[in-house]
């Protein structure tokens, strides 16, 4: 349904309408959108990750990425949108939504009138997909598969669900935006917290659990194939469109505004990258823009649908800076074994960007954050965020970066304790030596004669 069939959108209309854009177009721009995001993990991230592993070992990024698409696919299903996006507590949604049963064409009016909940309901799986596949970055080269899918499907129920329903379901303990009853009126437009730092963090974590890789700090461990990994940085960007724009849930101003902020962040914080590795160690390297580019996109996703063209290019400078020291110096101070920088890149990152959200987000581009006199009631009256949007809103995105840390790393240890201990976590030595391609997938990645 949209107002030109009823004539309602022509110049000398006779017809009044109260609908405030043509519904199919907004559930054109979201399926789009939510193709965009899986396109981010498969290829994108598959790649991006693949690309920087050694040779041997390409195929277990790949299968990874595959092997948890499917295993949260059949979770999202059975009841993980359920417990993020139905109502219930503060702190987990209920099982109304349980096997997807009513999810249909109809909205769901808590999150949107113009979009319909299936299309919802899945643009919202892609996100619960990429999220723990980027955790696989730190302990790459090493951790078994069986190990891999046992560890995911726990941490879903334990780390992202009960996150995702905080920070975004209508009822959300941390849900400033949209619950008028919220403790914390945090802001997180399109998941710093629900995915970045809850993945990021978990990589540490993970990481160290595992122990470093066999030769690390004593043989050379160089990505394999720069070529791939600049293709998937590549598709990461601009899938990464359906994941900033897309949040906004309408091809509206808010998604417009996002899809500016995005490409702002994300160039400048790829030419800063360089631009340092340039200026201190005499060459830009490829990685380099990739990371910066990779760095940028996470630290604006928080804050695009909430800042101005200048607080996008603020962002992006400190993309660029932050996580650039964070995987060059950090890692080589503390001697974790993080392969492929998910922790300096997402959890640094990730908490960059939800704290300058609170320092940089702004009424003026959404006015959802604002006082609303056309809508009195609205959520951020209610609960207090409106009147601290440019003051101390940073205060309350610090307590939520605190309970997501917590939660994340708490949670992660208890999960990677249990698993190493009733399956194990690490491949044998002679595996990893010979790679995981061939012992665990029974597949080569390239064949050589």
């Amino acid at each position: 349904m949209n107002n030109s069939p009823r004539g309602a959108d022509a110049a000398n209309a006779q017809v009044a309408s109260s609908i405030s854009g043509p519904g199919p177009g907004h559930n054109a721009w979201m399926m789009t959108a939510a193709a965009l995001v899986l396109f981010m993990t498969l290829p994108g991230l598959a790649l991006f990750y693949g690309g920087l592993v050694r040779q041997k070992n390409v195929l277990s990024i790949l299968a990874q990425c595959l092997g948890i698409a499917g295993l949260v696919t059949i979770l999202w299903w059975a009841v993980g949108y359920s417990l993020v996006f139905s109502r219930g507590s503060p702190f987990f949604g209920g099982l109304r939504f349980a096997l997807l049963r009513g999810v249909d064409s109809q909205p769901n009016s808590d999150y949107s009138f113009w979009v319909s909940q299936n299309v919802f309901s899945m643009y919202q799986l892609m996100f619960a997909i990429i999220t723990p596949a980027l955790i696989i970055g730190a302990v790459a080269e090493r951790m078994r598969f069986a190990a891999v899918l046992v560890f995911i499907g726990i941490w879903m129920f334990a780390v992202y669900f009960p996150l995702a329903h905080m920070v975004w379901g209508i009822d959300g303990w941390m849900n400033g935006v949209w619950n008028p009853a919220a403790k914390i009126t945090a802001i997180d437009f399109a998941g710093g917290t629900v995915v970045h730092m809850s993945s990021g963090w978990s990589a540490l974590v993970l990481c160290l659990l595992l122990g470093p890789r066999l030769g690390f700090r004593k043989e050379i461990m160089a990505p394999h194939s720069m070529v791939l990994c600049m293709v998937g940085a590549g598709m990461l960007w601009v899938g990464w469109y359906g994941f900033n724009a897309g949040s906004a849930l309408a091809a509206d101003g808010i998604a417009a505004n996002a899809f500016m902020s995005t490409t702002l962040a994300t160039a400048i914080a790829s030419f800063t990258w360089a631009m340092l590795e340039y200026a201190l160690r005499g060459k830009p390297s490829v990685l380099g823009f990739c990371s910066g580019a990779v760095g940028g996109l996470v630290v604006i996703t928080p804050a695009c649908g909430f800042v101005d063209p200048t607080g996008a290019v603020i962002i992006g400078i400190a993309a660029g800076v932050i996580p650039f020291f964070a995987c060059t110096k950090l890692k080589s101070w503390f001697h974790y074994d993080d392969a492929l920088d998910t922790f300096g890149v997402h959890a640094v990152g990730g908490t960059l960007g939800a704290f300058l959200t609170g320092v940089l987000a702004t009424a003026s581009v959404n006015s959802n954050l604002g006082l609303n006199t056309a809508a009195p009631l609205n959520a951020a009256t209610q609960n207090g965020l409106a009147k601290i949007v440019g003051h101390t809103l940073w205060l309350e995105q610090v307590k939520a970066i605190g309970i997501t840390i917590v939660l994340a790393v708490v949670g992660t240890a208890i999960i990677g304790a249990i698993v190493n201990a009733v399956i194990g976590l690490r491949i044998a030595p002679e595996v990893e030596r010979q790679g995981l391609d061939i012992n665990e997938h029974g597949e080569e990645g390239y064949i050589t004669t």
